[in-house]
């Protein structure tokens, strides 16, 4: 079968949740199918330095990404009844050289990558040959955008972001109905995903194929504490940046107060000025980019991931399981992943409870090990990438 895919970045280095999720499927399939990329290509990243993914493409090509500005953006938002989401990546350059691989080459499936991408539906769907259509949902994006403005509109400061959401989640809701509706086949992340994508959509058939991890690169590593806490993700993402402020203002103060020492790092890439300025906080290391992960994972007493937005399910919280750690997450954190509270890991959702079950777990490194053991088992069990795989191959009728 010869599958090609079409990503939203170049999906190599696998260093973020998008990259992570398209580089593992295509490595997975690679085994048996025929794999091509048609991606775009952002300014720090290299194509020549994409080895590993040239080795799994049968042929790959880059465009690069298209710029665009704040006005672009205003432009949008104002004048265009379309979410920001189905302009981000508007490319005649993709679009033309898309039209022209369709035109040349038999593709039995084209796998659309997440909502940025699905402008391109309609170039596939009029190409010749009729391959089977699937889309991606990396999240139900529409609820994204709900919990967003739900959360922003109970802070006056955040009114302008607020009124920002509430206009995306009105335009999400109908543009991604109607994308779930020109697919063959439409993959969510999670059961959650796919039951929102029901309600948009009465009816919907949703494949859930669950994000992985692969369990024999992110695995227990018996090194001693260097932080007390870590929180790992892209750090110009709003979930995560919310997730950060909330942890540093609301959570951490509380548990200070009974551990002063505690100390705290905030690992990802692209921290954005909200986020760097938290480096000021006596204890808190913000890192920026790192080149691997698992240190500072490993690193960490207690992985901490208070999520208050968002969906799908965290590839991060996958990485720390697989490693062993001793997660404190939100119910929304976790949201999508079979965990048992008090067995894989703890769950809390107000800042004073967060704050305690973190005590409880400095305090306590016979339960760091018994949840850290159970989490690990949970992750090679259910979601190791040679798990995952199979279960894409069976929505293409393979």
């Amino acid at each position: 079968m010869r599958i090609l895919f079409l990503t939203p970045q170049l999906p190599y280095p696998p260093w973020q949740g998008t990259a992570i999720r398209n580089y593992y499927l295509m490595a997975g399939l690679a085994a048996r199918h025929e794999i091509a990329l048609l991606s775009f290509i952002e300014p720090d990243q290299s194509l020549a330095a994409a080895e590993p993914l040239q080795a799994l493409c049968c042929r790959l090509e880059a465009i690069p990404a298209p710029l665009r500005r704040l006005s672009d953006r205003l432009r949008g938002l104002i004048l265009s009844s379309q979410p920001d989401m189905a302009l981000r990546l508007a490319s005649p350059a993709f679009a033309a050289r898309l039209a022209a691989w369709l035109e040349t080459e038999h593709f039995d499936v084209v796998q659309i990558e997440g909502i940025e991408m699905a402008p391109y539906l309609d170039t596939v769907a009029s190409a010749p040959g009729q391959p089977l259509i699937v889309y991606d949902d990396h999240n139900a994006e529409y609820v994204l955008q709900e919990r967003a403005f739900r959360s922003d509109l109970l802070r006056l400061s955040r009114g302008h972001a607020a009124a920002y959401s509430l206009v995306q989640w009105r335009r999400l809701r109908r543009y991604e109905a109607a994308i779930c509706r020109q697919a063959d086949r439409v993959v969510a992340c999670s059961a959650a995903d796919a039951t929102a994508l029901q309600r948009i959509v009465p009816g919907l058939l949703v494949h859930v194929v669950p994000n992985g991890v692969d369990t024999a690169i992110y695995r227990p590593q018996p090194v001693p504490p260097v932080t007390s806490l870590v929180f790992t993700g892209k750090m110009d993402f709003r979930p995560n940046v919310d997730a950060a402020l909330w942890l540093v203002s609301d959570i951490l103060p509380r548990i200070r107060q009974v551990w002063p020492e505690v100390t705290l790092a905030l690992v990802g890439q692209r921290p954005g000025p909200a986020v760097a300025r938290l480096a000021r906080e006596p204890g808190v290391t913000v890192t920026g980019r790192v080149d691997d992960v698992r240190p500072y994972i490993a690193g960490a007493a207690v992985y901490v991931a208070p999520l208050r937005m968002g969906g799908g399910t965290r590839l991060k919280l996958l990485q720390a399981m697989a490693m062993g750690a001793a997660i404190v997450s939100t119910q929304l954190g976790a949201e999508g992943l079979p965990v048992e509270a008090g067995r894989h890991l703890l769950l809390a959702d107000d800042a004073a409870d967060f704050a305690n079950a973190v005590l409880s777990l400095l305090s306590d490194p016979a339960q760091r090990s018994a949840l850290g053991r159970e989490a690990r088992r949970l992750a090679e069990a259910e979601f190791d990438w040679s798990r995952i795989v199979p279960r894409l191959e069976a929505v293409y009728g393979t």
